[in-house]
């Protein structure tokens, strides 16, 4: 079991540290925390005050994502170990380029990429951080921090030299050790010669001599890619790696850029001057939603020879460029991103001689940068890490191997591959082929920016929204040529490093011509409402969907299973425990034992009243918060466990458990919001809109499977394009949503009978509704249209409808309770008054097990 299971384990059994708050309130404010790098940090600390688990001295792996935020992770580590007792750390990897961007990171304030706070402050002193070259006069109230290559370090300890780290450092000091693209030191020796084994042997060894010199000493060890697939590192790191978070579910969390190939047969400088083309209209995308990004295209070649004469080639061609040949450039592409381009500037009125005038101003020879050369990769590695800085102007970067590793990126959109070559064998990616895959790899960083106050802006915002202009922004294109061969092997190496999604499907929600040129969808009004920054003092229990929750907790059931693996024996054994859930709340543990409860909250600072009053104003009292039903007093808990009736000690940490999740909740409050009453209008022909949307991994007859499918149920079946009371011509809904489609068009006959108008509108992000009590963000999926004339104007009808699987029918209550909210709260408001009638309505859910009678109850409403 790996060391990341082990401490899942602890999850489950209450026995989780809470991220400590001096944590990220020392780190750079610019780098916000995500959720997964919140589990790192909690990992490592509840490893590390484990007694009975951590081992001494301390060695754990991070193997996380090219992207993910390693430094981030040391640097807040630091913070925790410096509190521990720690005062030296060792940082060291293999390239020296990456040292001097660590340093950068660690030390320079004025860096944008400085990671930690102004001023560091922890339990009220001021700690500072200081590069020292040993640890013989370190400051011990301080962090001391010496920065070095594996080789360099290997070479100090043994061969001595004047003022540097030497064997000394380490006998008598408890020493972090911070290794960086760790999987250098522990290469797969196998496909080395002799020479590079003995080094790297060598090298291995010389860091576990220093790390087993003291039995506190704590060796951090990071990287993208431990080969796990070798026998010897995974039995190695089996017990070290204590946080896994891959490429591909780095991705997967929308955290890093799409990846498009952009392939043509056109020479090598078209291919570059269409790269730029592309660079130019992303820059101006930026510029529209008032975004500040400089998009940069890399241009990689084979050999340094190769990337000196492009590059030279590259200058004079942009010096000379004309609209003329941009012109041509425009009429011979069969790309449609590159046509939407030229659109684009079509209708902006740019010229193709002004874009050539753009061009050459903003790829200019004062804006393109080499960075092959060894004699200034200490300065170029600055300039290419601070490649986002407005100040930095380069937008054209030419390389070969140099950026391989240690290359953080955000504003690389476009990559240029300047040969033609293949060095596969049997289709089996070549190590150039796997060089390209890694460096996409990097340049798939994510750039932040969000149009939106609600959006996140580090993670992808438009997946279903293909669309919308800034979803280019949102993608990472690799320029090479259309040979067939050439790109499976490249897909194959993407997919090897969890980039390449071969089961993602585009599916288009197409409005059907009658429906648009309906007088409904012209000029009629859908209607919606904002989320409003709440008074504090206004605010008076937990939000909807913390204390409307209901959490499942497993402790203590006994359950094993053996496997018999040898003597030609199949099969699993799997032991045979009965076991019972405990139906309980807070309030109802409270009433039978208030001082367990009491107890489970007294283990996370946010619970202590000052804090929780800073949080509810109108929190009286620790007793109010356990039994009040606006606080956790109806928060339910479901325990499984092999008792009937749990003792107290599985009640304590079904509590902690639960209460663990509340806490980080709270903690994470900045602003409380509610939904307003008010329901403003906007064009239905505004929102709702042709639309392209990307489904993962379809299954049958589920999301992404058309209704018309040949695995979706018979019962369930349709062909939409034939339905004039359904919008677009189909459906990709979920098997539930179809399964509502279905049960509403048994209904439509009867509406119709009675409304002029019946229209239903799947609605696919397009409008969201925020909560009257929390202001949650929700986007119903459906939105039903009824419309009947009166003698001046008309009634419109809009009622929102959400179907929803049976296992999520308990914990999206809160949206349920919001629907049933509308008609008695909602308040439509035109701009202009008129003399129509509008209502807005929301159902229950449509679930056919749980409830088909409150379902049916509201159509029959209608009728």
């Amino acid at each position: 079991m790996y060391l990341y299971e082990q401490i899942q384990q602890a999850k489950n059994y209450g026995a989780y540290k809470e991220l400590p708050k001096y944590i990220p309130d020392n780190l750079n404010p610019s780098f916000e925390l995500r959720p997964y790098q919140k589990d790192a940090f909690c990992d490592f600390i509840t490893y590390f005050e484990n007694e009975a688990l951590c081992r001494k001295p301390t060695q754990t792996l991070f193997h996380m994502a090219t992207g993910s935020g390693k430094t981030l992770i040391m640097a807040g580590l630091m913070l925790y170990l410096f509190k521990q007792g720690y005062r030296n750390f060792l940082f060291f990897v293999n390239l020296s380029n990456i040292v001097q961007k660590t340093k950068e990171n660690f030390l320079n304030r004025t860096s944008s990429k400085y990671l930690f706070a102004d001023e560091i402050n922890i339990d009220g002193e001021k700690v500072k951080i200081r590069e020292v070259n040993n640890f013989q006069a370190s400051d011990p109230n301080e962090i001391n921090i010496c920065f070095t290559t594996i080789q360099g370090l290997h070479s100090d300890i043994w061969f001595v030299k004047e003022n540097s780290v030497s064997i000394d450092d380490f006998r008598d000091n408890k020493i972090v050790l911070i290794s960086d693209e760790a999987h250098h030191l522990n290469v797969d020796t196998r496909r080395g010669n002799k020479k590079e084994i003995e080094n790297y042997r060598s090298w291995e060894s010389t860091v576990k001599s220093i790390f087993e010199m003291n039995n506190q000493n704590v060796l951090l060890e990071f990287t993208a890619t431990c080969d796990l697939a070798n026998e010897n590192i995974k039995r190695e790191y089996e017990n070290k790696i204590i946080f896994d978070y891959p490429l591909k579910k780095f991705r997967e969390d929308g955290y890093s850029k799409e990846i498009r190939t952009m392939r043509s047969d056109i020479p090598i400088m078209e291919r570059a001057l269409q790269a730029i083309v592309l660079s130019q209209y992303r820059l101006k995308i930026f510029e529209d939603f008032r975004i500040s990004c400089k998009p940069v295209v890399l241009f990689k070649a084979k050999t340094i020879a190769e990337s000196k004469a492009f590059m030279k080639e590259f200058i004079d061609t942009v010096k000379n460029l004309n609209g003329s040949v941009l012109e041509r450039l425009a009429s011979i592409t069969e790309i449609d991103t590159m046509k939407k381009v030229y659109s684009y500037f079509e209708k902006n009125g740019i010229t193709f001689e002004q874009l050539a005038q753009e061009i050459k101003e903003a790829f200019g020879e004062d804006k393109c940068l080499s960075v092959n050369e060894d004699s200034e990769a200490e300065k170029n590695q600055i300039i290419v890490n601070s490649l986002e800085d407005a100040d930095n102007p380069y937008r054209a970067i030419f390389e070969v191997r140099k950026l391989d590793e240690g290359w953080d990126v955000l504003n690389l959109f476009d990559i240029v591959r300047l040969y033609e070559t293949r060095d596969a064998k049997n289709g089996v990616p070549g190590k150039t082929t796997i060089a390209e895959a890694q460096l996409i790899g990097r340049g798939a960083r994510y750039y932040p920016f969000k149009v939106e106050e609600w959006q996140n802006k580090y993670q992808r915002k438009f997946d279903k929204d293909l669309d919308h202009p800034l979803r280019v922004c949102e993608e990472l294109y690799y320029h090479c040529q259309n040979e067939s061969r050439y790109i499976a092997e490249l897909y194959r190496a993407l997919k090897e490093i969890g980039l390449y999604m071969e089961n993602t499907v585009t599916r288009t929600y197409k409005l059907k011509d009658e429906f648009k040129a309906d007088p409904l969808y012209q000029q009629g009004y859908v209607f919606y409402n904002e989320r409003l920054i709440k008074n504090r003092s206004e605010v008076t229990g937990l939000s909807p969907t913390i204390r409307n929750h209901s959490y499942d907790v497993t402790i203590a059931t006994g359950r094993a299973a053996e496997d018999t693996i040898m003597l030609g024996e199949e099969g699993t054994k799997e032991s045979s425990v009965t076991t019972y859930t405990k139906h309980t709340s807070f309030a109802e543990m409270a009433r039978i034992n208030y001082s367990l409860v009491h107890r489970a909250l007294r283990k996370y600072d946010v619970f202590k009243f000052n804090r929780l009053k800073s949080y509810f104003p109108q929190l009286k009292s620790i007793s109010q918060f356990i039994f009040d039903d606006n606080y956790l007093g109806n928060v339910k808990i479901d325990i499984t466990s092999r008792y009937e009736d749990p003792s107290p000690a599985i009640l304590y940490e079904a509590c902690v458990n639960v209460l663990k999740k509340i806490a980080t909740s709270i903690s994470s409050i900045e602003e409380t919001y509610e939904g307003s009453k008010t329901f403003i209008a906007k064009y239905i022909r505004e929102v709702f809109k042709d639309k392209r949307v990307n489904y993962t991994n379809p299954t049958d007859g589920g999301l992404g499977v058309s209704q018309n499918d040949s695995t979706v149920p018979m019962a369930w079946k349709l062909d939409l394009s034939k339905e004039n009371w359904f919008v677009f011509e189909d459906n990709y809904g979920t098997s539930e949503e179809k399964a509502f489609i279905a049960y509403f068009k048994q209904y439509v006959d009867k509406l119709k009978a009675k409304y002029d108008k019946v229209y239903l509108i799947r609605n696919e992000r397009q409008l969201a509704i925020y909560s009257f009590d929390g202001g949650e963000r929700f986007e119903p999926d459906y939105l039903l249209f009824l419309h009947s004339p009166k003698v001046n104007g008309y009634e419109q009808l809009q009622i929102f409808i959400e179907p929803k699987g049976t296992h999520l029918v308990k914990n999206d209550g809160w949206k349920e309770d919001f629907l049933l909210q509308l008609e008695s709260n909602a308040i439509p408001v035109v701009k202009f008054a008129d003399d129509n009638n509008y209502r807005i309505w929301g159902f229950h859910f449509f679930n056919r097990d749980l409830r088909r009678k409150e379902f049916d109850e509201d159509m029959n409403r209608l009728l």
